[in-house]
């Protein structure tokens, strides 16, 4: 089997059409499809692909879409939302964790928990672990349902430390962009370690997208963070003689990639970027 070539500039819709035939019947879940945001580009594309085999001329408004209203940083809501999704008549084939909160001032959930931690790896913990019955239920001899974690190169920047899972933490120890990296490092470790414990019978990835202007860089804390290690110009805008920026069209490719089969997979305890797997 020919395989098609895919690159740090490949795009979604690339990707997509590539293997147009697997998106029809499948059934995806991603959270965090803010306008302007990784998400909302992985569901335009995979939309506007199942649109164009039903050869209905409209664009993406008119998919058959449900919204599912979820704050990763409460486990209430997660366990409410989980119930809804669980209550569809549909089967669920993937599950796509797009969802994060990036850097902000120091903040707890209601359930003490430090934000950034909560939304970007504790919530998608739990909500996996309440949707995974479904997930199998939608397994068959000729296709896997599988499970996809967001992550981020920040994974690596920092050294892990447990405690930042733990309730009520120290404020005064708050960092960030180290909080950020924590919970990177934390969905990485969660896919691998849920990969080993499916043992097949859900397929799991993690990956990095790669360095996007989405919404996370437009916050005020967050924008003079970068301006001050050189991500962001004094200005605010992307600086490209720090970093290869990507479109959002480039960055929902990885993505795409691991929600459709475009290529054989033997072992499933990978972490990709730029389409491919980086370990």
């Amino acid at each position: 089997m020919s395989l098609p070539t895919f690159t740090a500039i490949t795009t979604a819709e690339e990707v997509a059409a590539a293997f147009a035939d697997q998106i029809q019947g499948r059934n995806v879940l991603i959270t965090g499809t803010s306008i302007d945001g990784v998400g909302f580009e992985t569901a335009r594309v995979l939309a506007k692909l199942k649109l164009s085999e039903e050869a209905i001329k409209k664009e993406v408004p008119s998919a058959n879409i449900r919204r599912l209203i979820l704050d990763l940083s409460s486990l209430a809501a997660v366990r409410k939302a989980a119930a809804e999704v669980n209550a569809y008549p549909e089967p669920l084939h993937v599950l796509i964790h797009n969802a994060a909160a990036g850097g902000g001032a120091f903040k707890l959930t209601v359930d003490g928990f430090e934000s950034q931690i909560a939304t970007n790896h504790i919530g998608p913990f739990f909500f996996t672990k309440l949707l995974a019955p479904k997930l199998l239920a939608a397994r068959s001899e000729s296709y896997t349902p599988r499970v996809v974690v967001v992550s981020s190169e920040g994974h690596s920047f920092v050294p892990l430390d447990l405690n930042t899972v733990a309730r009520n933490p120290n404020p005064d120890t708050y960092d960030l962009f180290n909080a950020y990296c924590q919970s990177k490092a934390a969905n990485v470790l969660f896919a691998n370690e849920l990969s080993k414990r499916a043992k097949g019978k859900i397929n799991v990835y993690s990956l990095h997208p790669g360095t996007i202007p989405t919404n996370i860089m437009k916050k005020e804390d967050n924008r003079a963070a970068l301006i001050a290690i050189g991500t962001l110009t004094p200005e605010g805008l992307p600086n490209p003689e720090h970093i290869t920026w990507k479109t959002l069209g480039q960055g929902a490719a990885t993505q795409v990639t691991q929600l459709l089969d475009a290529f054989p997979i033997l072992d499933c305890l990978f972490y990709f970027q730029h389409c491919y797997s980086s370990l």
